[in-house]
């Protein structure tokens, strides 16, 4: 009954706490995924544009973003990015620290780390798309723009749902680092249940039972996605792949 209690929604329970902090935690990666798709569409043109130097760039990016370890850079974003503001401050006048608000640097180191991996992902989608289609497009005089929308773009969206779905799962995960900025999501809050009460097994059982929930929501709501968008392509769009 008492760790029904602890867990509860009354006035010494933590429940309300608990879904706040997975509120916190599918914010922060709901924003580096939309921080990581303009960062990946950016990288993923520099690897396609066929200029050496944007490849290299491009490459560059990928490779240092995905073999650093995550925390390494959310360290990085966070206290450089305060010190950054405190040296700012201080040439203006101000005396004292000013930090990086966590939930900014949160989104945005995790943000810079999906861009890497979604770069490759919306990079493999292109190459997914059948040459004839695009050659047809420019032979018949079809806008770029235009080719852009109406064949580059629904394709690409399609064939990257799935390693979209698998990029935000593991964004999702990497949200737990944010952790360390002091940040409530739902592992400091675990974190902060499990110390306050010194129910460590039950808080932090608790919070991997919410992370798998999120994961498995996530799970159906991006298998949807394909499916709705494989029955939105053509007959002959669908034979080719």
């Amino acid at each position: 009954m008492a760790t029904l209690e602890l867990i509860g929604f009354g006035s010494t329970g933590w429940g309300a706490l608990l879904l706040l902090g997975a509120a916190t935690t599918l914010a922060v990666t709901a924003t580096a995924l939309a921080i990581g798709a303009l960062l990946g569409t950016i990288v993923a043109g520099a690897k396609l544009s066929g200029n050496w130097l944007l490849f290299a760039i491009g490459s560059l990016y990928t490779t240092v973003f995905r073999g650093v370890p995550e925390l390494l850079i959310i360290y990085l974003i966070y206290f450089g990015g305060s010190s950054a503001m405190t040296a700012i401050g201080t040439a203006m006048g101000y005396e004292g620290f000013l930090g990086l608000p966590s939930f900014a640097a949160g989104a945005l180191a995790v943000g810079i780390i999906s861009g890497a991996y979604q770069a490759e992902v919306f990079r493999g989608a292109y190459l997914a798309i059948s040459k004839g289609e695009l050659e047809a497009a420019s032979a018949i005089g079809m806008p770029r723009g235009l080719r852009f929308r109406r064949i580059i773009m629904p394709q690409v969206l399609r064939f990257a749902i799935p390693g979209l779905g698998n990029v935000w799962q593991l964004s999702l995960k990497d949200s737990a680092l944010v952790s360390v900025t002091g940040l409530a999501e739902l592992m400091r809050t675990s974190q902060v249940a499990a110390g306050s009460t010194r129910q460590y097994f039950l808080f932090f059982i608790v919070g991997g039972a919410l992370y798998l929930i999120l994961t498995s929501l996530s799970d159906r709501v991006f298998n949807g996605a394909e499916r709705r968008t494989n029955r939105s392509m053509p007959a002959a769009a669908m034979g080719q792949t």
